[in-house]
């Protein structure tokens, strides 16, 4: 009964998760227990589990006596959270490049031909999935059980919880990396086809980096864009 509901419990989590992606619930908004468990369609046992997992992630936050809300990045975390991500994806890249194998090559390949074809901004959260799973592929090569367990954890709440935090980004790309992303990701991929340690580490961490500076901008434009002018 307890693996039962440890199961489900996960299960609930990684719903919650999916609909703070998508942007369906959204940055400081306040979750009651009860609401989440009708909305996942179990009791309130497996859904309180679910938060506590959430909360240790660092997705939710719980505040004494005021309830559950999901976490409210500022732009200071998000600088770490990308920092962290290109020093241990670049560190996973660079260990992929010298075990990598012909058939994970194939499939990286498979994977940036399929994100290729869902640059639309219709297909955003199906090309933002891909985009997961050929980091996640990389992650693997890298055969560092222990580097690929603290990727898991950041990944639970980025890159994805980061865009979709933002009304502006949770549904449609940024435009300038809609061109830039793909290319990102097959400088990647051809280093790691060359077997380069360093240039397939150099090619993460400049694709993280500048996908950081990119959310941050587009954070930061539309900032000033709604802060009203002061009266004077």
């Amino acid at each position: 009964m307890a693996l039962e509901y440890r199961q489900l419990s996960e299960q609930v989590a990684d719903h919650i998760r999916q609909l703070i992606a998508e942007g369906k619930i959204k940055a400081g908004e306040w979750l009651r227990q009860e609401r989440l468990a009708e909305i996942a369609g179990v009791s309130p046992t497996p859904c309180r589990e679910a938060v506590k997992l959430l909360v240790a992630e660092g997705l939710l936050e719980h505040l004494p006596n005021r309830g559950v809300r999901v976490v409210q990045f500022s732009i200071q975390d998000i600088e770490d959270i990308y920092l962290i991500r290109s020093i241990l994806e670049g560190r996973a890249a660079a260990e992929a490049a010298r075990k990598i194998t012909a058939d994970e090559i194939e499939e990286l390949r498979h994977i940036l031909e399929q994100m290729l074809s869902l640059l639309a901004p219709e297909h955003i959260t199906s090309y933002r999935k891909l985009n997961l799973r050929f980091h996640q592929k990389i992650a693997s090569a890298s055969q560092r059980p222990y580097l690929i367990r603290m990727l898991n954890h950041i990944w639970s709440i980025s890159p994805s919880m980061l865009w979709a935090q933002f009304h502006h980004t949770a549904s449609a790309p940024l435009p300038h990396r809609t061109r830039a992303d793909p290319e990102e990701h097959q400088h990647i991929l051809e280093a790691l086809q060359r077997h380069n340690p360093q240039e397939a580490e150099e090619a993460m961490r400049d694709h993280i980096e500048a996908s950081g500076r990119s959310l941050i901008e587009a954070i930061t434009q539309t900032h000033h864009q709604t802060t009203p002018m002061p009266k004077l």
